[in-house]
């Protein structure tokens, strides 16, 4: 493992814990070259399906996306980066599970409005007004309707 410091090739692990998660390991590691520590952390690499944009191309499954396009949704709003981390976990898993060697960036964006839905229901609104670019108010308002319209039902009898 390189060191980000000095960039010395050569460093030696002085201590292994296994993550918070259980799904990777901490590594506290130390360059031979300068010293410092640092810590790395290691994961099962994981099958993902290719993402397939609008344009056509094809591209890997990234998590950070995903990620950040969550926490701009729920920017100022009670949801914990733990919680995001969770839910695009559990999409990850949903994905691998499928089997599918290719998904549509489509999918996607409609399972994470899925998941924001039952998060919190204002970021649930902000992403869909941007994935959905409504192209005027009366796109977003019937949007808003029908979650309305949902809440009115209850949780239980949602589809």
């Amino acid at each position: 493992m390189k060191c980000p410091f000095c960039g010395f090739a050569d460093t030696r692990v002085v201590d292994s814990r296994l993550g918070k998660d259980g799904n990777n390991i901490r590594r506290r590691r130390e360059c031979a070259g300068c010293e410092k520590r640092f810590t790395t952390y290691e994961r099962i690499e994981e099958t993902l399906p290719l993402v397939i944009k609008k344009d056509g191309r094809r591209e890997p499954f990234d998590r950070t996306k995903i990620i950040a396009g969550m926490q701009r949704a729920c920017e100022k709003r009670p949801v914990s980066i733990e919680t995001i981390e969770k839910a695009v976990d559990g999409l990850e898993l949903t994905l691998q599970e499928s089997g599918k060697k290719e998904i549509e960036a489509s999918r996607i964006g409609e399972m994470v409005m899925e998941v924001l839905h039952d998060l919190d229901e204002v970021a649930y609104v902000r992403f869909a007004s941007v994935y959905r670019q409504f192209k005027d108010i009366n796109e977003f308002m019937n949007e808003l309707q029908e979650l309305l319209a949902q809440n009115q039902k209850g949780p239980k009898q949602r589809a």
